[in-house]
């Protein structure tokens, strides 16, 4: 059979190497992949004269904000701009207005995306105190994974209690998808926040000084023991303290299906910042902190410690993010659309080289999350999710560029050099030189496709206990 799409004179890059070759394509699926300049027919044939070609990005962090805060994003501005950038795949998160904690829920939002998304999505559904029952028919709906908000953030879920997560982990275990999780103590950063504002604490620093280090460490290592104990997967979403390497360290050799991520925002940006001009911009949850943490974070992302790179693209109208105190301000910002080029920079820098940027962007996301089948790689039989990348082009970062509707670029100004000029969704060109150049709604849910699940502790979870007559231990171990 002939290839609908070759992409020729490519530097392919891998997880392992970079080689001169090319990338036939045949129905949406990467058909043959070879080297040299000798290469099969196609339909349609790309000469990429040299540039690089990636695995597309796989950020599992976004708010497109649908339904309920269109005017902030939805599935068609968000995965514009993650077309734009290069990322070929995106998790939605939950925390929408209504959430999505329900199964009815979580298909009602896969028909809104369905009908915008230019890229791959995949949805998480809620872990709330109120919605345990939800949790397996939100797995057969095919949702992602789980989302756990231990500390506030937009939408104000409330955090559940330790009981209700115990309980859900047990649930999550026996299902075997991984749990994403928020990781801030709620009671403490309140605590500091309220007697912050009493005392006029009104200034950008106050932000960071409520929810200080303790607060990230905590309750990090509170979900690894339930996790441990229940044998839940969990994912560390948007790590930002240096504090806590050592302890994600500890619960990976301990054996905690844990994995982690850090975003770009907390590698570039530093809290002594924050009295710029500007510099509330980045109030974000959790907070970007002080320039010694980038060091530690950095490390820990280039020996494994930190599995991958998300962006928590969460966008608010220009507006939303001004206020009379830094209370008053809106959490978050978008960088769906700019994560690969800030980490490119980290190739020319020579921190990180192209092997490395599609470990932490498309191979390992796609491993956690049971997408490693279809997804995150170069090789026959992937999906054609592949992205050109131009490690000589120059341009300027700043909001007049962003497709997102929060029109708000922490980055304004900053010269770049090397950046995504084409992106393939299934072996359609998608975007181009940072422009929609198809706007056919071609996104897909992808339901993940996990390990066996792996349970402990089986005899004392919620469940086994409330059966009339049960022992609260396992058969056989002491006790």
């Amino acid at each position: 059979m002939s290839l609908d799409l070759l992409l020729k004179n490519a530097r392919v890059v891998t997880e392992t190497r970079v080689f001169e070759g090319w990338v036939g394509v045949r129905e949406g699926r990467i058909a043959q992949v070879g080297s040299g300049t000798e290469h099969p027919e196609a339909a349609r044939v790309i000469d990429l004269d040299g540039r690089h070609l990636l695995p597309g990005c796989i950020d599992v962090h976004v708010h497109f904000r649908e339904p309920g805060m269109t005017r902030k994003e939805d599935f068609g501005t968000g995965s514009a701009a993650a077309a734009a950038g290069g990322v070929t795949c995106v998790f939605d998160m939950p925390n929408t207005v209504p959430p999505t904690d329900s199964a009815m829920r979580l298909r009602e939002k896969r028909a809104l995306a369905e009908e915008k998304a230019l890229v791959d999505f995949g949805l998480y559904g809620l872990l709330g105190e109120h919605n345990l029952d939800q949790l397996r028919p939100m797995a057969e709906q095919g949702m992602i994974g789980t989302k756990l908000f231990l500390g506030n953030t937009t939408g104000d879920n409330p955090c559940p209690s330790d009981g209700a997560v115990l309980e859900g982990f047990e649930i999550l275990a026996e299902i075997g998808l991984r749990c994403s999780i928020h990781a801030e103590n709620s009671p403490i950063l309140f605590w500091r926040q309220n007697k912050m504002k009493t005392a006029g604490r009104n200034d950008p620093l106050a932000h960071l000084a409520a929810r200080t280090d303790v607060v990230a460490v905590e309750a990090l290592n509170r979900a690894a023991t339930l996790a441990d104990w229940t044998g839940a997967r969990i994912h560390i979403v948007h790590e930002s303290c240096a504090a806590s390497i050592p302890f994600i360290a500890f619960w990976k050799g301990r054996g905690c299906d844990i994995t982690v991520e850090t975003l770009p925002q907390y590698l570039y940006l530093d809290a002594e910042s924050f009295a710029e001009p500007g510099g509330h911009l980045m109030r974000m949850n959790p907070p970007i902190r002080q320039k010694s943490h980038q060091e530690p974070l950095w490390q820990a992302l280039l020996d494994g410690t930190i599995d991958f790179v998300a962006t928590d693209h969460a966008p608010h109208t220009p507006e939303e993010k001004e206020g009379a105190t830094i209370w008053d301000m809106a959490c978050g910002f978008p960088g769906v659309q700019t994560s690969l080029t800030l980490m490119l920079q980290a190739v020319r820098a020579g921190r990180m080289t192209l092997p490395g940027i599609v470990r932490v962007m498309a191979g390992a996301p796609a491993r956690s999350f049971g997408l490693s089948d279809r997804k995150g790689a170069i090789a026959p039989g992937m999906d054609a999710d592949l992205v050109v990348v131009d490690m000589d082009r120059e341009e300027t970062l700043g909001a007049e560029r962003m497709l997102s509707r929060g029109k708000v670029s922490l980055y304004e100004g900053w010269q770049v050099t090397g950046v995504p000029v084409m992106t393939f969704v299934r072996g359609h060109l998608v975007a181009e030189n940072g422009a929609i150049v198809d706007e056919t709604p071609r996104g897909r849910m992808v339901r993940p496709h996990m390990p066996p699940p792996a349970p402990r502790n089986t005899a004392t979870t919620m469940q086994a206990v409330l059966s009339p007559g049960s022992v609260p231990w396992d058969t056989g171990s002491p006790g």
